[in-house]
Formats: C-alpha cells, structure tokens, sequence
C-alpha cells in the first residue's frame, strides 16, 4: 500500500475548501481552523500555490481564492464568469458614477451587452441588458480589435466598413489602425464624440485563457462628464477592471499588454481610485 505525502494531503484538502466558495475568497484563519492545520503549515503551502498560480491572495483581510493558472486548467461555467463580470462593473460604476457595461461579440459582428451596473440617477446615460452596437461603434470596436492581427482588423474594416456617426468619427482606415495601435499602447480604447455628439466612451478588453479579446467593459457618459481633462483616469481604472476580471477567470494576458503598464496590475484598480473622478 502506497504511503500518503502529508503535504500533499494538506495541499489537496487546502484548494478544496478554498474551491468550495470560489468566487468568495476563504480567510487563512477559516482554513486553519476547519482544516485543523498548523499556521506556518498553511500560510507555506499557500505561499507555494500563490507562486505557481494555483490560489490568489486578495490582501490578508480578505482572504484567498482560485488562482488564474488553476481555472486555466479546470474552466469557469458561464453563471460564475457573469457573476464575477458583475461584481467588478459594479465596484467600477459606484466609483465613476457612470454606466459601466460588459459586451461580448453577437456572432454578426456587433456587440450585445451581457452585464450593465449604474448607480446613478436623474438624467444620464445609459445601455441596457441585450443592447446590440454594431461594428464600427468606436469604443467597442477598437477596444475589441486592437489587439487582433492588423491585417485581418484591416480586412474586417473593407469588408464591415465604418460608419461615419458623428463628424468627430475616424473612417480612413489607415487613421483607424493608427487609432488602434494607440489603444493598445494605452491599455484601453477612447470615443470622445465619435460615437455621439452628446456622448463619450472609454472600453477596456477582458482576455480569455487564449489571450484573446473575448469581452469588452466599457463607460459610458455625457461628453460634458467624460472629455480629455478625466479620460486617462477613467480609461486606466476600466484597463484595471478589465485585467482584474480577466485573471479571475482564468484569463491570459498578452506579454506586450502586461508590460505597457498602462492597464496597471488587476489589483491597480482600487490603488488608483484616487485619481478617477468621483
């Protein structure tokens, strides 16, 4: 008979429980106490599994969850991927003050969106839960295809074409692959009246366990709110959630994304609530 590696027991019973209420986090004094462990025993073989992916510490008051390399492996069901999207639109429309949505493609080349959290009222802007965008909707569109190939971007565009929404509109598609790779230095794509005179977007992508774009969350405001004085505070928060969500989900970032820092790490998004407008 085949001796049992105690740490490895303890490993295994450790991402249990911690897999038992993902996506809520596990503090480390829930997993010493119901897991009858010794401290240093536990915290060693978090530290060990937060260093190869495998768990995730959110600061030591909050706890411990999944780690991105482990969803990798196992995947995430789609009510669960919802949820979290949820969750950090949330945080990220009580802090802006503006709509904050997630879309993913519709299959025809648009957009629908799949979340929306608002949390202000009176007269504003806002999209709701099975909107369609088409294409050429700037913020999403380049928030989407920034990061594919330019070329097949550039195809997309002769084959789609662009509509001219507003006279602020970029259509010239040498000008719109420009735009598109200053969306990718940012981190995150801008439509300043382009979209609409009385409106202003900012998008941010969320990439899946391939490096892909698989979903955008994007803001959306009165141009009179969101101009060039707060854009690059507002876009870098959006580029914070985005990576956020995408690490939660098991999501991979591409290398020249994650080193412009622009986005900031997923953790940046509650560091640089300071400088986002209220």
């Amino acid at each position: 008979m085949t001796a049992r590696v105690p740490a490895v027991t303890s490993t295994a019973r450790i991402i249990e429980r911690i897999a038992a209420d993902w996506p809520e986090p596990v503090s480390p004094r829930v997993l010493v106490s119901e897991l009858n462990m010794n401290r240093s025993t536990c915290y060693n073989i978090l530290a060990t599994l937060q260093d190869a992916g495998w768990v995730r510490s959110l600061g030591d008051r909050a706890g411990w969850t999944l780690g991105p390399r482990l969803l990798t492996l196992t995947g995430v069901t789609d009510d669960v991927a919802l949820a979290i999207v949820r969750e950090e639109i949330d945080q990220l429309a009580r802090r802006l003050g503006f709509v904050v949505f997630a879309a993913q493609p519709d299959g025809s080349g648009g957009y629908v969106v799949v979340a929306r959290a608002e949390h202000r009222r009176g007269v504003r802007v806002t999209v709701g839960v099975g909107e369609y965008f088409q294409f050429s909707a700037p913020a999403l569109m380049y928030a989407f295809h920034s990061w594919s190939d330019p070329e097949t971007f550039s195809d997309e565009i002769a084959r789609v074409g662009v509509n001219a929404f507003t006279p602020n509109t970029i259509t010239e598609r040498a000008a719109i692959l420009a735009e598109a790779e200053q969306t990718r230095e940012r981190g995150f794509s801008v439509s300043l009246q382009q979209y609409d005179l009385a409106q202003s977007g900012v998008a941010a992508p969320v990439f899946d366990r391939h490096g892909e774009v698989s979903m955008v969350l994007c803001c959306l405001a009165f141009s009179s709110e969101l101009c060039r004085d707060n854009v690059e505070a507002v876009g870098r928060l959006l580029a914070a959630g985005g990576l956020r969500v995408a690490e939660r989900l098991g999501g991979r970032v591409p290398r020249a994304h994650a080193e412009t820092g622009h986005g900031g790490s997923p953790r940046s998004i509650h560091e640089q609530q300071d400088a986002a407008p209220a």
